[in-house]
Order: C-alpha cells, then sequence, then structure tokens
C-alpha cells in the first residue's frame, strides 16, 4: 500500500511552522508506515491498555505526525488548518492533553527514549507483554546525554523497544563510526527512509532493543 493520496495534501494544509518543514518532511514516511502498516492502536483503541505505543521524541515540527494522525481519523482533518494558533490543540509542540492519539507530549529534545523506556517497564509490569512500544529520534537527539543511559539500560535488561532514528545529518558533530556505534547491545537496521517496504520489513523483525536508522535526503 502507497501514502493515502490524500495525505500529503493534508500536510500541505499546515502553513503556521513553515522553519521547521524539513522535520516535519524527513519523518512523514516513517510515521505513514507505523500508523498504516505496523502499529495495533486506532481512533477506536486509542485508550486501550493493550495497544501499541508510538512516543515522538522529535516532537519540534510535528506537522507530518499531525497529518498522519488526522489522515487515519484520530482527529478532523480541520484542525490542520489552525495549528499554532491560541484556540488551536495542535501546537507546535505535540500535547497529549489536548490531541486524541498523542502519548506523550514533547518538544525539547532527549527525553523521548527515557519515557519509552520507562513506558515499557510499565507495561511489562502490567503483564502487557505483547504490546510494543516504538519512540522516533533525530540525529542530532542523540548528541543529548539522558538518550545514553536509556540506551545502556534498555540494552543491560533486554527491552522490548524498538527506536527508529532519522538520519538527515543535521546533527553538527556525527559521530565516529556512524549512528549504530551509538546502540551497543541493540540490533541495527538500516533503511532508506523514504522506502515504505524497507521500513515496514524492518520494524516488524524481532522485538527489540533494535534500533532502525531511517537514512533521509535533507531537502
Amino acid at each position: 500500500m502507497t501514502v493515502s493520496s490524500a495525505t500529503p495534501d493534508l500536510l500541505r494544509r499546515i502553513t503556521a511552522d513553515a522553519k521547521h518543514a524539513p522535520s516535519a518532511y524527513s519523518t512523514f514516511d516513517v510515521l505513514w508506515v507505523l500508523y498504516d502498516r505496523v502499529l495495533r492502536v486506532s481512533p477506536g483503541t486509542a485508550d486501550a491498555p493493550d495497544r501499541d505505543r508510538f512516543l515522538l521524541s522529535k516532537g519540534h515540527g510535528p506537522a507530518a505526525y499531525y497529518a498522519v494522525l488526522a489522515a487515519k481519523g484520530f482527529f478532523p482533518p480541520e484542525w490542520l488548518d489552525d495549528v499554532g494558533s491560541a484556540t488551536s490543540p495542535l501546537g507546535h509542540h505535540p500535547d497529549r492533553v489536548l490531541v486524541p492519539g498523542v502519548e506523550i507530549g514533547t518538544g525539547s529534545l532527549g527525553h523521548g527514549l527515557g519515557l519509552a523506556v520507562g513506558t515499557v517497564l510499565g507495561l511489562r509490569a502490567q503483564g502487557y507483554l505483547t504490546t510494543r512500544t516504538f519512540v522516533l529520534l533525530g540525529d542530532a537527539e542523540l548528541d543529548e546525554g539522558s538518550n545514553h543511559e536509556a540506551i545502556a539500560y534498555a540494552a543491560a535488561t533486554g527491552l522490548d523497544l524498538t527506536a527508529i532514528v532519522i538520519d538527515n545529518r543535521s546533527s553538527t558533530h556525527g559521530w565516529p563510526g556512524g549512528i549504530a556505534l551509538r546502540f551497543p547491545g541493540w540490533s541495527v537496521s538500516h533503511v532508506d527512509g523514504r522506502d515504505h517496504d524497507e521500513i515496514e520489513a524492518a520494524l516488524r523483525r524481532t522485538p527489540g532493543p533494535q534500533v532502525v536508522i531511517a537514512q533521509v535526503e535533507p531537502k
């Protein structure tokens, strides 16, 4: 299945955050594959305790996230025309309390992976052993030290966690040997961040801890 023809149009309706357009477009394909092919969650099961969880750590520039949620029926598409206004539930950072389908409030980078670790631990404690948790990060976000603690803990405890890193080469300093070396003890997949079949295949592999590095050319 390809992207719904309506979904790119929904993304183009969001005009209030042009400076973050590259960030939004870099995540679009991964988000679509997650919600269209992989995640066990829908508007009708958004509060079900055994639903899959998706956490957007890369919370600045959430236009693509909003467009995909609207396309999947979590909220009316008309909301996209008013992003960032004083009366809109769709802010420049997603708000868990205001936006249906959003699991965490994000925007300040470096928190999502740690929150994902806590989510998996909470699900494990409640006995939801088949529920999967996914978290999406940016490559530059990995410079935040809190990520290294979460990576080490997830590897040591064998958490069922899938991290997706959007690599659009936005990190100022990069990382010697590549992003994969930041995830010792995790299984690693590299995919073309625009190839939906590659993305889906990587996300459906044996549960983690695993990291899927999605290469996206900057626009």
